[in-house]
């Protein structure tokens, strides 16, 4: 693969909307410096918080802006003395602040990836860092113990594909909220039981499996309303992780739960430039490597798409839905 070139191929966002405005456009190569990286981008995998983020946009980004958090690539070249060398391959989040990675080359700080092994194929590994680096933290936050019961809020998505076999694997009793056509998946994930979000007693089957007390800790993916929702069902003292934010809570809600809250950002490694969680971002990458290596953790199912505007877009919208069960991979081929 040469690098000998004065441009490179992007996909851009022209401005935020449910539209999703994507162009193809040409930008500069880039030059590494220091500690950093020139990778050739291979695959990009799309996740909820890139479509959501490029419906909504998000307050550092300027437009056009590039798309796609979580990448594998071969190191292109490295300075003297830095790790990994040149023609390794590595994988890595991006920094949430700057341009994304759909575009044919990157240059990354060194100390935020993780080298692949020759046992797992880049198109499945690009699908790990930010689904299971959230799930990694939500249930480090959570402090999981043997016996507790953990719910799970929107559990059809990939964060909650993750957290419920690393739930499972600390002994935790898995309560996963998803539509119907999710729960065979879930179950065969680890998830003891599966309720139906859309049923009309939903609530009543809760308390028929728990009781009135509540679930010792609750994972919360959408954010927003649904914080509410699930704090109503959690059990005194108990503990919440949310990955979305959350709004304003009642007091008399407050008072009532008492909850131990925390929120994950894998982004926020970046944007409070705090070089340990980069590096802390890095170490959860060879987790979820030798897990999935290993056999320890499955994958979620992957659809390999065209590195071309209208396909990034079509899969955009899609990942804006429930219904959608594999993740959307782009591969960038270097000719």
């Amino acid at each position: 693969m040469s690098i000998e070139k004065a441009s490179m191929k992007a996909i851009e966002l022209l401005k935020p909307g449910a539209e999703f405005n994507l162009v193809m456009t040409q930008h500069a190569m880039p030059e590494p410096s220091n500690n950093e990286l020139l990778v050739a981008i291979e695959y990009v995998a799309l996740n909820h918080l890139d479509a959501r983020m490029a419906r909504d946009g998000f307050s550092q980004w300027e437009y056009p802006h590039i798309l796609g958090l979580d990448a594998v690539g071969t190191v292109m070249k490295a300075g003297k003395g830095v790790f990994p060398k040149a023609g390794s391959r590595v994988l890595f989040n991006a920094n949430l602040a700057q341009k994304g990675m759909l575009k044919e080359f990157a240059v990354v700080p060194n100390h935020a990836v993780c080298e692949l092994p020759d046992d797992i194929a880049p198109e499945v590994a690009v699908i790990l860092p930010n689904a299971g680096m959230a799930a990694l933290l939500a249930i480090e936050k959570l402090k999981l113990e043997e016996g507790d019961s953990l719910a799970i809020n929107s559990a059809q998505g990939a964060v909650a594909h993750f957290a419920i076999q690393y739930a499972k694997q600390k002994g935790a009793q898995v309560f996963a909220f998803a539509q119907k056509q999710h729960h065979k998946r879930l179950r065969k994930l680890g998830a003891d039981f599966a309720f139906d979000c859309e049923s009309d007693n939903v609530c009543d089957q809760v308390k028929r499996e728990i009781g009135a007390g509540g679930f010792d800790c609750m994972l919360n993916t959408p954010g927003g309303e649904s914080f509410i929702e699930d704090l109503k069902h959690l059990r005194f003292c108990g503990r919440m992780a949310c990955l979305n934010g959350f709004g304003h809570i009642p007091e008399d809600l407050l008072f009532e739960k008492a909850p131990n809250i925390g929120v994950v950002s894998i982004g926020g490694a970046w944007l409070a430039n705090s070089l340990c969680a980069q590096q802390h971002l890095s170490f959860m990458g060879q987790k979820l490597l030798a897990d999935v290596t290993s056999g320890q953790i499955k994958v979620p199912d992957i659809e390999l798409i065209e590195f071309d505007a209208d396909c990034v877009k079509e899969a955009l919208a899609s990942l804006l839905t429930s219904a959608r069960q594999k993740r959307p991979v782009i591969k960038i081929e270097h000719k």
